[in-house]
């Protein structure tokens, strides 16, 4: 598996490119940007890997994370995903916090909305679908082979913000409490900060030890 992570955008947000490294097929997951040198960084990176994007996956519908959608389905005419939930916030700018947090990129509508269990595939290279509700009501985590990436679920030592609309403190604690049951050797790719792992986390986090 290959995992390209790009910290962009003015919230700076972990962009990834996730590839298969025999069939050379890709996703990004959240390109939170909204600035044209930040989409050919990510452009650049994936014509240095030679590789093929196949989708566009957002974790969950805020602008710093789905900012740069349109301009890498433009430049590659990947699918969009998002969980059901936060699929109407892409085109609602009230929806999305786009306007309450001064930004100003939009993005087309989703392709194809994800739910809980859904497989996506890109290559020999499997992501499972997680639903991890509580920064958003669509929140997904997206579980590898010994990897997940939790948007803004779970960080590295804190959580991802609650008290905006449609989060929940209760849904987001069960959220991270059931991203603790995975092994701990298990590489944590947050949405904003630090890598870790759910073995640190479960030990150092003090929301999982408060509710484990």
């Amino acid at each position: 598996m290959i995992v390209k992570m790009l910290t962009l955008g003015t919230l700076y947000t972990n962009c990834y490119i996730v590839g298969c490294s025999e069939t050379k097929e890709a996703l990004i997951i959240d390109p939170g940007f909204e600035e044209k040198k930040d989409a050919k960084k990510v452009l650049e990176e994936i014509k240095q890997q030679d590789l093929q994007v196949k989708y566009i996956v957002n974790t969950h519908g805020h602008p710093d994370h789905i900012g740069g959608n349109r301009a890498i389905k433009e430049a590659t005419n990947a699918p969009i995903l998002i969980h059901e939930y936060d699929a109407p916030m892409l085109t609602n700018p009230t929806g999305n916090l786009l306007r309450p947090f001064k930004l100003h990129a939009m993005s087309p509508p989703a392709d194809k909305t994800l739910h809980e269990g859904n497989i996506i595939q890109t290559g020999k290279t499997t992501l499972k679908v997680l639903h991890t509700p509580g920064h958003s009501k669509g929140s997904i985590s997206l579980l590898g082979n010994d990897v997940v990436f939790t948007g803004d679920t779970l960080f590295a030592g804190s959580i991802g913000r609650y008290d905006l609309p449609g989060g929940s403190y209760k849904e987001i604690i069960h959220s991270i409490k059931r991203l603790a049951t995975l092994p701990e050797h298990v590489k944590v790719y947050p949405g904003h900060g630090p890598t870790s792992t759910i073995g640190k986390e479960k030990n150092n986090n003090p929301f999982l030890q408060m509710n484990i």
